[in-house]
């Protein structure tokens, strides 16, 4: 079934209204900030109000115009229209409070999403535990190439676009479908908000330990969504997930179109292949015969798997071949996703966000697969996350390293977690190997890599966060040593 969009208008002109005050509590994060600005594209008069507030989100929202000021029950004076609650902002908030005794209207993120931005859009959703902001990003960018004038809305910052939310003109509006829940009074996940008429599932594996107690509970939450899209619509899924399969086996009521790696046992009507060991060349089929072949600046046989979903939707979109390979290979990719941060002395220094086992070894992958006779790759790895600084992924973690020539870790924060809880990071670095070891903080990794690491040597520093502007920090260290 192909879509064609007819009678396009421009979505940033439609449903006027006068200038009402949106304040958004937690405006800093990430999405909420992404909101704002499309909030601010839509007419509202947005301010915000978050803790820690400083660059670059700070200037980000300076730049939009958008006054951010520090929790305090004095923002909601005079009273704001509507109050947008971020998830990460729970009860005990001053202004929390305040919005509940004083009985202002709230709503959550992803429902202001469905409510003001989404009615009159054709939705397309990306969902899985990994690829999603790439995923999402490449979608964009291929509709954009095809004139399709998308809106998006993406937890990243696509380098084609410079930033992670746009209103758009045209009918689709792409998303990047968070599982994680949606608000401190709304314990559903974010996409179940997003009405999907076209949705991609990209994988599904046990991710989120602070909110979902097992797998079967993300299984509920996506079976959930995939209740939400219509049956004229398209749900585009990984036929080699299990997982996915047995979400797809409780119910589907729309068109099902399978990707699957080319030679391998899963049948499915669109394949992929790599044609070189790190993804950089590839080939799509449809139904036995060549899609496309192309070539692009991204690595990883991961992304050509997120290349072919993609291909399947905006083909179900109306966008033709010839079009879908020309964003493939004018795809910039997504900041903090194999970013290279610099050189110094002859050591390059990447970051990238991976933060789960299964992304972790595939960037090691890929990265390993580029090194040059000589070259050597240190890995150096922040668990940050609630799901990776727990021992839920304490036996599959040794083994995502096996390109690396050296690994260092750093302790995780025990915030929260009894210490059987934690990961053991020491025991990780004994499975690993000799070439593995702890260091207790940033600086000491510092000190460690200005010391060992040689003129062609490539750091790869993988975390979710800031890690104390360790990529900075360290090619400074590096330009200074004699």
């Amino acid at each position: 079934m192909f879509c064609r969009f007819v009678n396009r208008v421009s979505y940033g002109e439609i449903l006027p209204m006068k200038k009402k005050h949106l304040h958004i509590l937690g405006i800093c994060g990430t999405a909420m900030a992404a909101i704002a600005c499309l909030a601010g594209k839509r007419g509202y008069h947005v301010t915000g109000s978050d803790s820690g507030i400083y660059p670059p989100m700070s200037d980000y929202l300076e730049a939009m115009g958008i006054a951010v000021t520090e929790f305090d029950a004095e923002n909601l004076v005079p009273r704001p229209d509507l109050v947008v609650v971020g998830n990460a902002v729970s009860r005990g908030n001053v202004e929390v409070e305040t919005v509940l005794d004083d009985g202002i209207p709230y709503t959550s993120g992803a429902q202001f999403l469905h409510d003001h931005i989404l009615p009159g859009r054709h939705s397309v959703v990306v969902a899985g535990t990994h690829g999603k902001t790439t995923t999402a990003s490449l979608m964009a960018h291929v509709l954009d190439t095809a004139g399709l004038s998308p809106g998006f809305l993406i937890g990243g910052v696509p380098e084609n676009f410079g930033g992670g939310a746009r209103l758009g003109e045209g009918e689709p509006f792409v998303l990047e479908g968070d599982e994680y829940d949606t608000a401190f009074f709304d314990k559903r996940s974010k996409f179940i908000h997003y009405q999907p008429r076209t949705l991609i599932l990209n994988n599904l594996e046990y991710d989120h330990a602070d909110i979902f107690p097992d797998l079967e509970a993300i299984k509920t939450q996506f079976h959930h969504l995939v209740r939400t899209v219509p049956a004229s619509g398209h749900l585009i899924f990984n036929a080699d997930d299990t997982n996915i399969a047995d979400v797809l086996a409780r119910g589907s009521w729309t068109p099902l179109f399978g990707f699957a790696e080319r030679g391998g046992e899963t049948e499915a009507g669109w394949q992929w292949e790599s044609l070189s060991g790190d993804g950089s060349r590839f080939r799509l089929w449809c139904d036995d015969a060549v899609f496309i072949e192309a070539e692009w600046s991204m690595i990883g046989r991961h992304h050509v798997a997120n290349a072919c979903a993609v291909a399947v939707a905006a083909t179900m979109l109306g966008v033709p071949a010839d079009t879908i390979s020309k964003g493939f290979e004018t795809f910039a990719g997504i900041r903090r996703r194999m970013t290279l941060m610099g050189e110094a002395d002859g050591v390059r220094v990447y970051d990238d966000f991976a933060h789960h086992p299964t992304a972790i070894e595939g960037v090691v992958s890929a990265m390993g697969s580029r090194l040059g006779p000589g070259e050597r790759l240190w890995v150096v790895v922040e668990p940050r996350s609630n799901t990776m600084r727990m021992n839920i992924h304490q036996v599959r973690l040794p083994g995502c390293f096996e390109a690396a020539d050296f690994v260092l870790f750093v302790p995780p924060s025990q915030r929260n977690l009894r210490p059987e809880q934690a990961l053991d990071v020491e025991r990780v670095c004994r499975e690993i190997g000799e070439h593995a070891s702890v260091l207790p903080d940033a600086d000491a990794i510092i000190r460690h890599l200005t010391e060992h690491a040689e003129s062609g040597d490539h750091v790869l520093i993988l975390s979710n966060g800031g890690f104390e502007d360790i990529h900075k920090r360290l090619l400074k260290a590096l330009s200074g040593r004699g």
